[in-house]
């Protein structure tokens, strides 16, 4: 069993001058404690549920780069990238040179996109449902020919790419792991099936469900269900839970089935230190679904 932290909010007491302290402190704390992943947002605008738009939200890319010179075994990436946020062969760019950087510790985590609101306001495109689904499984692919070394012309109904080429190459074999974020049961789980490594759900009654339909997916692609990491992203109410709270938690999303546990509260700074005393306590728990 895996466990992570999101940090999802960068309003640290001190204002803007802080930041970089405070978030310095808190990425050394998850790395030393032994998480296996840290996450930040990729959004512009702070999101409804954690602040106010005009909260502080650093861009995510530069925030994971800043934490890759801080750590030394934490794995980084976005949950998740909005598809329409980056050209597809930039962002396959911009995740292996944090792969590169880092050591081979990236992930590209990335989604169909929802925000409309930032993206009105920073002038970024955002088109229907569908071609937002469209331009992901665009993305997808691109990211599996460039990562396998392939720089033969692409050409797709939303992206053309003349010579997709990817030097230097990744660092993690056979690719960074490409994480889908969501739970939508017709087209997210199927294009997790077909494309992912791994998937993003969130812990709550609904879960044990999703997987039912992501086990269905993979039976219909031919794919191996065990192949895929499941991942689910919760949070503790009421704050920061006591160590005995988070060895239970993460022991009941294990057995629902889960890999890898991923915690998201506010700036994280007491939590990493939380999960890392539980990850001592949980050492050999499989999940069910193994």
């Amino acid at each position: 069993m895996r466990v992570g932290l999101q940090i999802p909010s960068f309003t640290f007491p001190g204002g803007p001058e802080r930041i970089g302290p405070a978030f310095d402190t808190t990425v050394r704390q998850a790395d030393q404690a032994g998480l296996h992943s840290l996450w930040v947002m990729d959004h512009f605008f702070q999101i409804g549920g954690v602040g106010a738009p005009d909260e502080p939200m650093l861009e995510g890319y530069s925030a994971l780069a800043y934490a890759a010179a801080l750590t030394e075994r934490i794995t980084l990436g976005t949950m998740v990238t909005g598809v329409t946020y980056r050209h597809p062969g930039i962002l396959v760019k911009t995740v292996t040179t944090l792969d590169v950087l880092s050591g081979g510790r990236a992930w590209l985590g990335i989604g169909a996109a929802w925000n409309e609101e930032e993206s009105r306001g920073l002038g970024i495109e955002f088109p229907p449902t569908a071609e937002r689904f469209e331009r992901l499984e665009e993305t997808l692919r691109i990211a599996h020919r460039m990562w396998k070394g392939d720089d033969s012309p692409f050409e797709g109904r939303h992206y053309t790419l003349e010579r997709p080429l990817n030097s230097p190459p990744a660092l993690r074999t056979p690719r960074p792991p490409i994480l889908v974020g969501g739970g939508g049961e017709k087209k997210t789980l199927r294009l997790v099936a077909q494309y992912a490594d791994a998937c993003n759900l969130f812990d709550g009654p609904e879960l044990p469900r999703k997987l039912d339909v992501l086990r269905e997916h993979c039976a219909n692609q031919g794919r191996d269900y065990a192949e895929i990491e499941k991942t689910a992203l919760g949070r503790f109410e009421g704050g920061t839970p006591s160590v005995d709270e988070a060895v239970e938690t993460i022991g009941r999303i294990a057995e629902s089935g889960i890999d890898h546990a991923i915690f998201s509260q506010a700036t994280g700074q007491e939590l990493a230190g939380v999960l890392g005393e539980a990850l001592g306590q949980t050492e050999g728990i499989v999940p069910a679904g193994r």
